[in-house]
């Protein structure tokens, strides 16, 4: 069953599954999902187990709950569609990835923006990023599960007047439109046990990836996305944005995310289904 928070827009019989990220809300895929359906693609954004709650909500989930609601997720948009991508944001990308090591007969592309597999970039205090790191151990010793990595400026955006929206929503505590402000040390250790399992798997990834960074990500460094480039075993391309921070989806460059993605995807039907097949796939683009 569909929530109340996600989104689906039908389109033709190649799908898109797009996958917010930790503490997050589908309403930051929304743009690119739009794109997507515009040029005749089935889109479902979907809502993470635990997600688009208060904090108790996410805390009664894990890693293995998040993942799990993608699968059933997917499962759900290949009932509807014949060809599927699978796209995810941050830790959704994580979440992409690990649902293409682990049934690569399913998929035909991925695409992979701001993936985090730690939290490095420049906005990240040092203290920060070694405690980050401490994380599944204080989790183990059950230790500190009641503090949380509060959200701060500038929310990964580089849109000052995105940025403005996106602040007053968390003040007022509406998760559903901004996610959480703030993440709880148990949902990070959980996002970082995610993280360390699925390095391991990379090279099980054989789909074709589409892989967008910005250079200047505040939240994780671009050497994140370097490490999938350079682990996963199928054809990659790596784009590198100029003026965006983490949340490239909705961020000053969300266009340039949409064609490229547009653009990679349809290549992929086109070099697997050949152009006379693209029509019944795709839907007549909207003028």
């Amino acid at each position: 069953m569909i929530s109340a928070v996600d989104f689906f827009l039908e389109g033709g019989r190649a799908g898109v599954l797009l996958i917010h990220g930790l503490t997050g809300t589908p309403k930051e895929m929304r743009f690119i999902g739009r794109g997507l359906h515009r040029a005749g693609f089935t889109v479902y954004g979907m809502q993470l187990a635990g997600h688009c709650g208060d904090e108790t909500d996410l805390l009664r989930t894990g890693w293995q709950d998040w993942y799990h609601s993608v699968q059933q997720a997917a499962d759900r948009l290949l009932q509807q569609v014949d060809y599927l991508f699978v796209g995810g944001l941050s830790m959704g990308a994580l979440l992409a990835l690990r649902y293409a090591a682990d049934f690569p007969e399913k998929i035909c592309g991925v695409g992979v923006y701001g993936p985090t597999f730690r939290y490095d970039g420049w906005s990240i205090p040092l203290y920060g990023r070694y405690l980050y790191v401490l994380l599944p151990v204080v989790k183990k010793l059950n230790l500190l599960q009641d503090r949380r990595f509060d959200e701060h400026p500038p929310y990964g955006l580089k849109d000052e007047r995105l940025r403005a929206v996106v602040a007053a929503s968390m003040a007022k505590g509406e998760s559903a439109d901004a996610g959480l402000a703030g993440n709880p040390y148990p949902s990070l250790a959980e996002m970082l046990m995610l993280a360390s399992r699925l390095k391991r798997d990379l090279h099980k990834v054989q789909a074709p990836c589409l892989i967008i960074h910005a250079k200047n990500d505040d939240i994780a460094d671009i050497s994140n996305s370097r490490l999938v480039e350079k682990k996963i075993s199928g054809p990659k391309k790596m784009i590198v944005l100029e003026n965006s921070y983490h949340m490239i989806t909705i961020d000053l460059e969300h266009r340039t995310v949409i064609k490229e993605s547009v653009d990679y995807f349809s290549a992929l039907l086109q070099e697997r289904c050949g152009v006379a097949a693209m029509p019944t796939l795709l839907k007549k683009p909207e003028l």
